[in-house]
Parts: C-alpha cells; structure tokens; sequence
C-alpha cells in the first residue's frame, strides 16, 4: 500500500466529491444499512468551508479516506459524519487517522461544543473509545429533526421511529468537553476491551428485540 497523507479538505479536492459519494453508496450496499446519502455539491461546501477531513493516495492522488463535520443545534453539538474508507485501504489505520483529525478540527472550531456519533461499528467504537467518547442514551442526543433526518436511508430507521428515537441498533457516543479527562492510553484500551463483550452482547439483545420481522422474512 502507498503512504497517504490525511489534512483538512479543500476546494483543490472538489474533483474528488463524486467518488467519494460512491464509495459511500457502496459501503451502504455492502454493510446491508443505509448512511445519511450526501451529493458531490453537499461535500464540496463542506470542502470550501474547512469542515471536512481527506485522505489521499501519495503517489496516485486518490482519495482513501473521509469524514465531515456538522453543527446541531446552533453550535451545542458537533457530529463527526460520513466516515469512509476505501476497501484497500482497510485494516492500515486509515479510519483512525481520518477520525482523529476531524476530532482535533472539531475542538478547534467548536471548543465548548458536545462531540457525538451513533454507529453499529465496533472498530467506530473503538476509536471514538480512545479519543474519550463514552456511550450515551439517545436522549443526550440533538433533538433537532434535522439531525436524524440522516437514518432515513438506513433499512433500520422503522426501528428508530417506532421506539420514538429512544433506542436502535446503533449505539449512541458523545464526548463531553466539561465532563472530559485526561487518562492513561492503555487505561482507555483497558476500559473499552473490558465492555467490548458488553456492547457485542447488547447488540444481539437489539437485534432479538428490534427486529422480530426481518428474522422471519429471512426464514421463509
């Protein structure tokens, strides 16, 4: 694999918007859930005002990894969205990279705000475990409309909107900046391997709960 480089996104990136896009419709389609669908001119003006992360290929300029950023609730919350990395690119830290640098851009810009994230990763788990995020019930969530306006597309989103957005599949996280403390890096792996078998557990609990239909679609 080349070396890439990861930095804040620019107008000089704008040619990259398309592909972007699809390898996001791709990995929706791989993963059997949907992610909030964003066109090329929704990523160039997240591109123009310095709210997206990218990372490119050092020899062939291609993009292997992204994530932007959007504010909720006029600057409250702050969520690290879109994350995507290319299949080759997997499993190299590229996702760890990408995610790092949007959190570092997001407490630079918004200091005070409240970082977030709902993901049914556990490798997502994983590095926002070790950047300090903490999972949180959907309440300390933004209750902007908006926001979950983004699960639309996930074949999941009959779930969220009959629990009235108390519960899914996903596991809700957020950072608290006043709430944050500074700890040991091998404490924070520590802690999170120790409920790795937690999150797993409730993720199977979810499923048996959540999605009674599907089971028995599947089974016909």
């Amino acid at each position: 694999m080349n070396s890439y480089t990861v930095q804040i996104a620019s107008q000089a990136h704008f040619d990259l918007a398309e592909s972007i896009c699809n390898e996001m419709a791709e990995s929706a389609k791989a993963r059997g859930t949907g992610i909030a669908k964003r066109t090329p001119d929704y990523l160039q003006e997240k591109m123009s005002e310095g709210k997206a992360i990218i990372a490119t290929d050092d020899v062939t300029g291609e993009f292997v990894g992204f994530c932007y950023i959007e504010t909720w609730q006029h600057g409250k919350f702050v969520a690290n969205s879109g994350l995507i990395v290319k299949p080759s690119h997997r499993q190299y830290g590229v996702a760890k990279a990408v995610k790092s640098k949007a959190f570092e851009l997001s407490r630079s810009r918004f200091p005070d705000a409240k970082i977030i994230g709902i993901t049914t990763s556990l490798a997502v788990m994983k590095i926002n475990s070790d950047l300090g995020y903490e999972p949180t019930t959907f309440s300390e969530l933004p209750v902007d409309d908006n926001f979950w306006k983004g699960c639309q597309s996930c074949v999941n989103y009959d779930i969220l909107t009959r629990t009235e957005r108390k519960i899914c599949l996903c596991t809700g996280m957020i950072y608290d900046p006043n709430q944050a403390s500074p700890k040991p890096e091998s404490d924070e792996k520590w802690i999170f391997l120790k409920n790795l078998a937690d999150f797993t557990q409730l993720k199977k609990i979810k499923e048996k709960l959540l999605m009674p239909f599907h089971k028995k679609g599947k089974s016909k």
